[in-house]
């Protein structure tokens, strides 16, 4: 059987395969084995010696990943001699104050749902830090793909209120015509793909939009390089696209960094049902990837790492790189749950008292003299007025016509809809006490 050559070689010039991956560096320039030799030069492992020794590698003799934290729960610097974070005092308050909002909006639409105002919501609570340290290191050009607790994302890119309430309402002015489930928001820039509830879909779709971005990028030399930020749970890494994500990334060296929160439920199953390795991050690096633990808690230590994430995914002719950031999920997993039933509330209340990115990040503020309890109380009050006015005036807006249910999937709607939109209306006009076109614009207008 004859061994081929790998199909990624430092001896291809990057001229004629402009995706050279990095793993060929690894790889010897020949397959052959030469007599005496003391290492493996198969294609299939890695620069791996040989031993006469049978000693099988288990996780329980290698010492756990580090956590890498910048600011401790007091909000002090873990390392005194280090420098402080190189982050402007205006910024940081501008991350404190989104985390607030989220935190607000998340509290008064829980509240909503329990009123019977929207059918769905999920709330953030305990991991703020996580989404706005790391999205305050992307560029608007960088895209992102988020999971469904990546309210901070959007809030750190841009995304309003009114962008918030529209979608939750699916009302007239939401981004998605009101296709969509409460909190599957998206905007076109800065780029946030629409979450998909199905999961761990986006995981492969990351990889395969980071290797569009990085041939892209290749081709125009005026474009700034672009990476993605795929972000999911660690429930979300037991799927097998989270394995095939993360193999395409790595096989193709795709700029794509994969936040993965690890709050320690996947709905109603803690992690120690989900895996018994070491966490997360010990998959990065199996797979090749540059990886990293982080402090999700602290959101200085998320935005330098993925700070440096970024810069790493873009270096040496690009590369996937994992980030694990430990947290806890304080909130129940959705509306449609009810965490108390699989975890005692001891536990979740020991968990607000222990730790808070929200509460961390206002102590270092405080400490710097930068913040106080009249400006708490001022922010939080302005801010629970602007949800407030916000959800007011999403709520009594119209839903999109009926017609846009139809439309956007092709350029041109397909006869075959054509005939649905007639059958819908034909219905609708049969029984109008069963169905109310009030809330809709335009009531049948267009299906036809």
């Amino acid at each position: 059987m004859l061994l081929r050559r790998p199909l990624l070689t430092a001896r291809i010039p990057r001229s004629v395969v402009p995706v050279l991956t990095s793993p060929a560096r690894r790889w010897g320039s020949t397959v052959s084995q030469r007599p005496g030799s003391d290492r493996v030069v198969f294609p299939g492992a890695i620069n791996s010696e040989f031993t006469s020794d049978m000693a099988f590698i288990t996780g329980r003799d290698l010492p756990a990943i580090p956590t890498f934290r910048v600011i401790n729960s007091d909000g002090e610097m873990v390392d005194k001699t280090r420098a402080p974070p190189n982050v402007s005092d205006e910024e940081v308050i501008t991350w404190y104050k989104n985390m607030l909002q989220v935190s607000i909006m998340d509290t008064i639409m829980f509240d909503a749902h329990r009123q019977g105002r929207i059918s769905f919501y999920m709330v953030s609570q305990g991991e703020e830090g996580i989404s706005i340290g790391s999205a305050a290191a992307l560029i608007p050009d960088d895209v992102a793909f988020s999971q469904y607790r990546e309210a901070g994302v959007y809030q750190q890119r841009g995304f309003t209120l009114k962008d918030f309430m529209s979608q939750l309402f699916a009302n007239c002015n939401d981004n998605g015509k009101g296709r969509n489930m409460p909190v599957h928001y998206g905007q076109k820039y800065p780029r946030i793909i629409t979450v998909s509830s199905p999961l761990a879909t986006q995981i492969p779709q990351a990889s395969g939009a980071a290797y569009a971005l990085k041939i892209k990028d290749l081709q125009n030399p005026n474009q700034a390089p672009r990476v993605v930020a795929c972000y999911l749970g660690e429930g979300a890494a037991s799927e097998g696209d989270f394995h095939a994500g993360l193999n395409i990334a790595a096989t193709r060296s795709c700029p794509v960094i994969f936040v993965v929160r690890n709050n320690g439920y996947a709905i109603s199953t803690p992690t120690i049902e989900q895996y018994r390795g070491d966490g997360i991050a010990s998959r990065g690096v199996g797979y090749g990837m540059d990886t990293i633990r982080v402090d999700g808690n602290d959101v200085f230590a998320m935005y330098e790492a993925m700070s440096e994430a970024r810069r790493r995914a873009l270096s040496d002719g690009c590369q996937p790189v994992l980030i694990e950031a430990m947290s806890y999920r304080v909130s129940h997993h959705s509306t449609s749950d009810d965490s108390f039933a699989y975890r005692a509330r001891v536990e979740v209340e020991d968990w607000k008292r222990r730790d808070n990115p929200i509460i961390r990040l206002r102590k270092w503020l405080e400490n710097k003299g930068l913040w106080n309890e009249d400006l708490e109380k001022e922010t939080r009050d302005s801010m629970r007025q602007a949800v407030l006015k916000e959800f007011k005036e999403a709520e009594r807006l119209k839903k999109p016509p009926i017609r846009e249910a139809f439309t956007d999937v092709y350029e041109e709607i397909t006869e075959e809809a054509q005939e649905q939109m007639k059958e819908l209306k034909r219905i609708i006009e049969t029984y109008p006490d069963e169905y109310d076109l009030r809330p809709y614009q335009d009531g049948l207008k267009g299906l036809e």
